[in-house]
This record gives C-alpha cells, structure tokens and sequence, in this order.
C-alpha cells in the first residue's frame, strides 16, 4: 500500500508538471514548498483555510493557477473578472458543482439541491427559490424571534452558566430550534430538552466533518466511487437518513390529514410532488428528504459558526459592540421592547457587522464549479496562451483567499465593518467578496442565514454585554482538523448583564 502511495504522488507530480507547464500555466505543485504544504494539510498540520491562502497567494501575479485532483486538471481562480465570468456571464459552462456523493448510495445528500447536476438542479432550484423570498422571511420572523426570545431568555435565567461559555455548542441548540420550527413545523427547545433527537441527529452528523479519519474516508469515496459503493460506504449515519426521513414523512401525513399549510419549504416541495410536470424525474420522498436535511444540516452547523464569529468579535471590539448597541437599543426602543422584520432590515451597522464577519471568516473556504461545456480562458499570465478547459475539469474559487487578500481588503486580518458602509462598500472590486457564491449556483438560503443571525445577535446585545475571558483566544488560530473555519480551543465568551 505504501508503494502504491508514493507511486499515485509520483505520477500525480508528474503529470501535473507536464500537463500545465505545456499550456503555459504556473501550476502547483511546482516546488518541495507546495509539495510539502499538501502533506501538511492531509497530516491535520495546516487548517483548510491556511491551506487555500497559500495556494491563492503563490502566484500573485497570475489570473489563475493550474493544479491536479488525483489525475483530474483543477484552475484555481485569483481574477474577480474571471470570476465574473464563470459564475455569471458564461454560466452556462460551468452549472455544476462536482459530485462526490452516489445519490443512489447516499440519497440523503445526493439528491440536494446543491449535489444536483443540469436540469434536475434547475427544477429544484425554481421549487425552492419561493421559500427564501423576503416575502417568505417576513412570514417567518414571528416563528424565528420567538426562539431567540426564548433562547436569550433561558440565558438571562441561568446566569451560572453565562460567566463563561462555550458559544458554539449552545448556539447549536439555537439554530435547531430555528430550523425544527422553520422548515419541519416542529417546536422544539433544546435549551431545556437538551437531548431532543434533533438537536442530536445535528451533533451526530456534523462529526463527519472534523478529523483524519473523515478526510480519508471522503477521499476514498471520491477516488473509488464504485468500490465504495459495492462496500456500502457512507457520509451519515443510516440512523440519521432514518430519522430524517420518518420526521418528513410523519410531517406531511399530518399536514395531508388536517389540511394544514405553512409557508415552508416542506409545503413548497409537496406542492411540486403533486404538480403534473413535464419533468422525466418526478419529486419522491426521498427527495423532499434530501432538501429538508441539507437546510438542517447548513442551518445547525454553519450558521450557529457565522454567529460565534459575530459574538467574538463584538467580545474583543468593544467599540463595534457599543455602536450595535446603541442601534439595537434604537429600534428596540421605537418598538416598545420589540423589533420587527422592517426594523432589522433598517439596521445598517448591523449589516455592516455581519458582512464584515462573512468576509473574515466565509463559510466557504473555496466553492467549485464543474466544466459542462468546453471553455476558453484568456492568458493566466502576460505573453501566456489562452488555454482551454474540457468538460469534467474543475475550477476553484478561493473564497477565503480573495477575502484576505489586501489589495482588495486592505489590513484583511484587521475586523472593520467600516469596509461595509454607505461610503466605502462601492469601493469593493465586484467578485472579490464571495460568502455566499454569485449567480445562479449562489447560496438559496443565504437570506434565511442572515435573518436568524440578526435577530439573534440583536437579542444578546438588548440583554448581555460580551465579553473575553482568559479561554478566549485572540488572534483566532484555525483548527487543522477541521473542514470548515472553526478555532481551536473553540468560541469563549462572558454574557454579563
């Protein structure tokens, strides 16, 4: 095995050097550096995000960066207008996210809107899109501030537990109480049922993603898809698929019985299950499964980050907490001890706040878009050739990278929502700034993140002042076990009233 090891590495080295030094692209691995900064990250030596930055700033004169996926050709991305053009302009060309997952083998994540390919994607994406208008989020507010009145409120009664506070794993319980209410119908208070089977099922999933032994089993799964799926390998629990699927189908049985309707994503996915189409793939079970547990899924684990990344930096910049403060105090005020979904959308500082957040911890260290039709690139470099990219090759775009790269973001690690103002923010190269992705493939539920994460911010600053205690680390270290940006040590915090 050791030998077939170092031979893959070889011949992966090899054709890399050859495969792009003849188009004339500045590739990685192209040095012992680049090779050993690979290693480091498959070893938990490097985080993620330290990982892309390196690959992102190797060449920073080039528009884009040739590397290789275990034979496949990869472009990495450094250019906004490329950027552009890719996820927006040449769409068309690059529709899909590439499938790491056998739908048949794992349809709990292989049939989601975000794993779908071509037209079965498109129809899904026109399903779902109804759900996340801001017609829909006002309806939602109500359902939504109440769990975080209720949330903050256990908080304000148990002072024991807020001298010092692990936020991660209790805004975890916010997030699934949001999500159980939002797209399931469900009532759920994980503060006080602290081991609801929701809020469990979302603890047991999100362990596939942190550690050596999930990095080498994605791996595998992505480098032998047919011998994974003659193991019956898996990404979750069958457990968790179970669970998901019974609440889904318990909720629309109820829901078909009692005539009952919600603004929901659930109720837009029955509708379109029972709508005659024209579609060869007509809407099963599985399918509303599938859409209903990546929403769980992206709404437990990277939303309640988003928050503890907000909560963080409001705890080390007094200054920024004080203006939110104030503001939040404002609209509370004007609503007599309420806010409405009008008033937080008033918010400006608070948008600034939130977007500053996104832009230094993104929730997506990179995204990929998949070749569908042959495309040409212009030059990377000056006096290069165009080079051309075949279906099924790969590009990258370094979200985390772009994000922290100060001839777009001047003093990136510094965390200064005033990048975000009514004065500065027209100053932002277009595509440069990607929490949530561009065009068609963008983020659905980035709204519905936005909102749940407002609310709640606004609702912690109307009865807690955040503070640092001695846990809290600062500057954020990235923990290199870790898939997505989460520190080491973990988010620690003081609420004092």
């Amino acid at each position: 095995l050791i030998v077939i090891g170092v031979l893959k590495v070889v011949t992966v080295m090899y054709s890399t050097y050859f495969f792009w030094r003849n188009k004339g692209v500045p590739y990685l691995p192209n040095s012992l550096s680049s090779f050993i900064t690979s290693w480091k990250l498959f070893f938990g030596r490097l985080s993620f995000a330290d990982h892309f930055k390196f690959l992102y700033d190797y060449f920073p004169n080039a528009k884009y960066v040739g590397m290789m996926d275990f034979g496949t050709p990869v472009v990495l991305l450094r250019d906004p207008e490329l950027i552009k053009d890719v996820t927006v302009k040449d769409f068309e060309h690059f529709m899909d996210h590439r499938s790491f997952v056998d739908e048949d083998l794992e349809p709990l994540f292989g049939k989601n809107v975000f794993a779908l390919r071509g037209d079965r994607w498109k129809e899904m994406r026109n399903t779902l899109s109804p759900s996340f208008t801001a017609s829909k989020m006002k309806l939602m507010f109500d359902l939504i501030s109440k769990c975080s009145e209720d949330f903050v409120n256990y908080l304000v009664d148990h002072p024991e537990i807020c001298h010092e506070i692990e936020i991660k794993g209790v805004f975890r319980r916010y997030t699934t109480d949001v999500i159980a209410t939002a797209a399931f119908g469900i009532s759920v208070n994980s503060m006080k049922d602290r081991e609801n089977e929701f809020y469990m099922r979302g603890v047991e999933t999100t362990k596939f993603f942190g550690g050596f032994l999930s990095l080498v089993k994605m791996i595998f799964m992505r480098v032998f898809p047919k011998l994974s799926k003659w193991m019956d390998l898996t990404f979750f629990p069958s457990a968790t698929a179970k669970f998901f699927k019974t609440v889904v189908a318990e909720t629309i049985k109820v829901r078909e019985e009692q005539n009952i309707v919600r603004p929901d994503m659930i109720h837009l996915l029955m509708q379109a299950r029972d709508k005659k189409s024209a579609s060869t793939h007509q809407m099963t079970l599985e399918d509303i499964v599938s859409q209903a547990f990546i929403f769980f899924l992206a709404g437990f684990d990277t939303a309640s980050t988003l928050m503890c990344f907000v909560v963080h930096e409001l705890a080390v910049n007094k200054d920024i907490q004080d203006r939110l403060r104030q503001e939040v105090q404002k609209y509370f005020a004007e609503g007599n001890g309420k806010i409405s979904y009008d008033s937080l959308s008033q918010m400006s500082y608070m948008d600034m706040v939130i977007s500053e957040a996104l832009r230094k911890y993104p929730p997506s260290i990179f995204i990929d878009r998949l070749c569908t039709k042959r495309y040409e690139l212009p030059p990377s470099q000056p006096g290069g050739k165009n080079v051309i990219v075949e279906p099924n090759n790969m590009l990258l775009l370094s979200v985390y990278g772009l994000h922290r790269d100060p001839q777009y973001f001047p003093n990136p690690d510094k965390f200064d929502p005033e990048r975000f103002s009514e004065e500065n923010k027209d100053n932002i190269v277009p595509y440069s700034y990607l929490p949530f992705g561009h065009g068609p493939r963008k983020c659905i539920g980035n709204r519905f993140a936005l909102m749940e994460t407002k609310i709640l911010i606004a609702h912690l600053l109307q009865k807690f002042t955040l503070k640092t205690t001695e846990k809290t680390v600062e500057p954020v270290v990235f923990n290199t076990k870790e898939f997505s940006l989460q520190p080491v040590g973990g988010f620690w915090v003081s609420l004092e009233k």
